[in-house]
């Protein structure tokens, strides 16, 4: 204060009384975010960052946290979970002792279609799988099709749509108002006419615009036709809350059919409206037995979102007798901000982990935890042949900063590392020792393996293995490798950038 004391002396008094106010305010405000910060914040990383991020941003650093760093999840994490136990503990009921319920062809299907795997290291994934997810388990007779981009995707959904008898379920992130989102819901809203239920479920932030541009309205009077925006904020109530997004993408139509993948509904994903920037991404068509768990994973959701009983929900419609349609094994990964249980970044640890001979994985977002690092790291270095894909030019410029900072480190220990040249590549897929699939909505960073609610499938066998990893050699194909030497090369204001946006992981 004696620093500054002679020049507060020559500026008017309500001038210094403002500026003295200001400061007092935002002392005080940066004592008790750094209280809740350390009350709240595990990680070291974390808490140090939003520390600096209230002291060096008066008022605009409170803003930031409370948008993004306050965990507003306690309560409504609780709710979430004990509308997601409650539907678990029903399911898991009529499994085992309704013989006429709607679990009869689920119950049926896991005495019949439960995987057999001989492979030692399916078998500890299997393990594994079943105490991460304990819901689910890996069923055999499935048949996964990969559909590259919206050109492949669009036109096996909207057939499928057209064919639907009894239900249409779709859930995803993005709903443009655009030509695609158009598209899409006049066809559904023509088989809800028609007398097959339709069930839509949107994330309210990733369909922001669809939302605020009162998109869905005119839907939400179509018989048969039910609309849902899943959001965990109330503004009434003040609770904002930009973290929690329902990332996941799913669509099941009659129970025998489904989808999911990383494709939303807006433009970008098709040639027809996009032309040569099409983003390139991966959606996945299911067929067999496994339909019935992402069946499962839209339903919980529904549940929670609506005052659909479980009981409603777990019908024999929704899940009817299927038959043998493949030899893929399947399981669906559920994960979200419930618990302290962190089920996708453990599948993907677990997956890691057991590798032997090699790794490829495909992410648009490249923000992974330490020991995610670690894992592909040591997996490198004990002889496994890792390579990493990710954009050459990212969609959110500090992303792809973050993701140049850890580059060194895996290269040194034997990562090799592509990026993909233009357009922006969306896709997400991790194949292990070409017996090992994870394919779904999840990317690879904190925001999808913490805060949001994420369905992934795992596909077990070569089968399966074969029809991924030409696509993901194409990938490659068309990327450029980067060189640890030339690397090493760039200045040191890319390095500090980059280290910069690495702080930012905790929220990335």
């Amino acid at each position: 204060m004696p620093m500054i004391g002679p020049y507060l002396a020559v500026l008017p008094t309500h001038v210094t009384e403002l500026g003295l106010i200001l400061g007092l305010i935002h002392l005080l405000a940066f004592v008790l975010a750094t209280i809740h910060i350390l009350q709240t914040k595990h990680e070291a990383s974390s808490a140090i960052l939003w520390i600096f991020v209230n002291w060096s941003f008066p008022f605009f650093g409170l803003l930031l946290y409370l948008g993004f760093g306050v965990d507003r999840t306690t309560s409504r994490r609780k709710r979430f979970e004990l509308s997601s136990r409650q539907m678990s503990l029903i399911r898991a009921r009529m499994l085992e002792s309704d013989p006429k319920g709607g679990m009869i062809a689920w119950r049926q299907a896991r005495e019949n279609f439960l995987a057999q795997l001989e492979d030692p290291i399916l078998n500890a994934i299997n393990f594994a799988y079943d105490r991460i997810n304990p819901d689910l388990v890996f069923l055999a007779g499935n048949h996964v099709t990969p559909l590259i981009n919206g050109d492949e995707a669009y036109p096996e959904m909207l057939e499928a749509i057209d064919a639907a008898k009894h239900h249409i379920h779709v859930q995803t992130f993005i709903f443009a108002n655009d030509d695609i989102g158009r598209r899409f819901m006049d066809r559904l809203a023509e088989r809800a006419r028609q007398g097959v239920h339709v069930r839509v479920l949107y994330d309210r932030f990733g369909s922001t615009r669809a939302h605020l541009s009162r998109f869905f309205s005119p839907y939400r009077s179509v018989p048969n036709m039910e609309i849902s925006g899943f959001t965990q904020a109330n503004i009434i109530r003040r609770q904002i809350q930009i973290n929690l997004r329902n990332h996941r993408k799913i669509m099941v139509v009659d129970g025998t059919i489904g989808f999911v993948g990383g494709i939303n509904f807006h433009n970008g994903h098709s040639s027809e409206f996009s032309f040569d920037q099409v983003i390139r991404d991966y959606h996945f068509k299911v067929t067999g037995p496994a339909v019935y768990q992402l069946q499962y994973s839209f339903l919980r959701d529904w549940h929670y979102m609506t005052d659909y009983s479980a009981q409603e929900l777990l019908i024999p419609e929704h899940f009817p007798a299927v038959k043998t349609t493949g030899i893929d094994p399947v399981q669906v990964i559920m994960s979200g901000p419930i618990s302290d249980y962190e089920a996708m970044a453990d599948a993907y640890f677990t997956a890691m982990s057991l590798a032997r001979h090699s790794i490829t994985i495909i992410t648009p977002y490249f923000v992974p935890s330490i020991d995610i690092l670690r894992a592909l790291r040591t997996a490198a270095l004990r002889g496994a042949e890792v390579r990493i894909i990710v954009p050459a030019q990212n969609n959110h410029f500090y992303v792809g900063l973050a993701t140049r900072s850890l580059f060194e480190d895996l290269m040194r220990s034997g990562v090799r590392i592509y990026e993909r040249t233009p357009p922006f590549m969306h896709a997400k897929a991790m194949l292990v020792d070409n017996q090992i699939a994870l394919v779904g909505s999840a990317n690879i960073d904190n925001r999808s393996m913490r805060l949001n609610h994420e369905t992934n499938i795992a596909v077990l066998g070569r089968a399966f293995a074969d029809r991924l990893r030409p696509i993901l050699e194409e990938e490659i194909r068309n990327s450029t490798e980067v060189q640890r030497l030339k690397f090493k090369e760039r200045s040191a204001m890319v390095r500090m950038a980059e280290n910069l946006c690495w702080l930012l992981s905790p929220m990335l």
